[in-house]
């Protein structure tokens, strides 16, 4: 038997994982996990639908990156959260990106209709990531 077969198969990690399962599976962790998916999505698709400028392609290409990258991970976590819950501390990062990066790639030449977007959905984005990183913590304590 190598070592990878025994731990995969050693007790707490199975118990770990059943505990991870179950607390994705609940009401507020499908929530979560959906909302995360629509906000990645929205804001992979924002610049078609504010109609960023042609000046801020770099903004629009960031955002089609980032909200793609966010979506992907909320179908990790609504898929298989015991394996993926690791990564959840990402998606508020990404998040904080998103509300940043106009100001950081574009420096003073901000559109409002730009501005409101990132940082609408990057906060909501941050808040819905906060979330998912304490899913199993909510769930401890009841």
């Amino acid at each position: 038997m190598t070592q990878a077969g025994s731990i995969e198969r050693h007790p707490d990690l199975v118990e770990m994982r059943e505990r991870y399962e179950e607390a994705s599976q609940t009401p507020q962790g499908q929530v979560l996990e959906g909302c995360t998916l629509l906000a990645g999505v929205y804001l992979a698709i924002s610049p078609w639908i504010v109609q960023f400028s042609a000046t801020s392609f770099d903004v629009a290409l960031g955002n089609l990156v980032v909200g793609l990258t966010v979506a992907v991970l909320a179908l990790g976590f609504a898929s298989a959260y015991s394996r993926t819950h690791t990564v959840a501390w990402v998606v508020p990062l990404l998040g904080a990106w998103a509300v940043i990066a106009p100001f950081v790639i574009l420096g003073g030449g901000v559109g409002l209709g730009m501005l409101l977007s990132n940082v609408i959905t990057g906060g909501l984005i941050v808040l819905l990531g906060v979330g998912l990183s304490s899913l199993v913590m909510m769930r401890r304590r009841r």
